[in-house]
C-alpha cells in the first residue's frame, strides 16, 4: 500500500522548490559578551539582504535583514543591542572605579581625620581592584580635590564636581548590576562612612547623591542607612 501523502509532505517539497537566502556581509567587528556562551567573545556585526530562491537557485530579491550581531565562537545571532552590555573586563573596570569614586565622596564630606575611615576605604578600592591603593593616597586624593576650587565649590556637602563624577561613575554601571549589586555597593559606602563614628550630615548627603545614582529609591537608601549599623 502506498503512503497517504498529507499537506505536511506538500509543505516540505514546496519547501525544497522555494525558499529564501540571506547574503550576510560584515561591517564591523569587535569584543562583547556574548549571552550564548556566557563570556566574552569576539563579533561580527553583519547587515543581510534576502533573496527568494527556486530550486535553492537566488532569483529576486526579498528585501534586507540586520543588522545582527554573529558570535565568533558559537556563531549564534543576536540583535545589536547586545553591544549595549559591557564585557566582563569592562564590566570590573567600571566597578573598581565606581568603587573608589564612591570612596572618595564619602572621604571627603567626613574629612580625612579618621584612620578607621581611611583604612576601611583603602581596604574596599583594593578588594576593587585597586590593589596598591593606600590610605595616605586616598587621603592625598580628597586633600587635592577640597583644595581645587574650581572642581569642588559651595554646592552642598557632596561637592558639585564631586557628585557629577559620582553620577559619571555610577549611571553607566547601576543598569548592570541586580538590585542585591547594587544595594551592597552603597552598604560599603555607609560602612566607610560610619567607620569613625555615627553620619555627619555632610556624609548622609554624599551617601543620598550614592543611592540617587544607584538608581536607589528615598526608602531604600534610609533602610540600607540604618541596616549599615549593624554589624555583618
Amino acid at each position: 500500500m502506498l503512503p497517504v501523502r498529507g499537506r505536511g509532505d506538500r509543505a516540505v517539497r514546496a519547501a525544497r522548490i522555494l525558499g529564501t537566502r540571506t547574503a550576510w556581509t560584515p561591517v564591523g567587528d569587535g569584543e562583547f559578551f556574548c549571552p550564548g556562551c556566557g563570556g566574552d567573545r569576539n563579533y561580527q556585526r553583519l547587515t543581510g539582504r534576502r533573496r527568494l530562491t527556486l530550486l535553492g537557485v537566488p532569483v529576486l530579491p526579498r528585501g534586507v535583514a540586520g543588522p545582527v550581531v554573529e558570535c565568533a565562537a558559537c556563531r549564534r545571532h543576536f540583535g545589536t543591542d547586545v553591544l549595549d552590555h559591557p564585557t566582563t573586563r569592562r564590566f570590573s573596570a567600571m566597578l573598581r572605579d565606581a568603587v573608589h569614586t564612591v570612596a572618595l565622596a564619602v572621604l571627603a564630606a567626613g574629612g580625612t581625620g579618621s584612620r578607621t575611615a581611611l583604612e576601611t576605604a583603602a581596604c574596599a578600592v583594593r578588594a576593587a581592584g585597586f590593589e596598591d591603593c593606600t590610605e595616605e593616597q586616598l587621603a592625598a586624593l580628597v586633600e587635592a580635590l577640597a583644595a581645587d576650587t574650581g572642581r569642588v565649590v559651595d554646592a552642598g556637602p557632596c561637592g558639585a564636581s564631586l557628585a557629577i563624577e559620582l553620577h559619571e561613575a555610577l549611571d553607566p554601571l547601576a543598569p548592570h548590576l541586580a538590585c542585591a549589586g547594587r544595594e551592597a555597593l552603597f552598604l560599603q559606602a555607609a560602612r566607610i562612612a560610619l567607620a569613625d563614628g555615627p553620619y555627619t550630615p555632610a556624609e548622609r548627603d554624599a551617601l543620598t547623591t550614592v543611592g540617587a545614582a544607584l538608581t536607589l529609591c528615598g526608602t531604600d537608601v534610609s533602610r540600607l542607612l540604618a541596616a549599615a549599623r549593624t554589624p555583618s
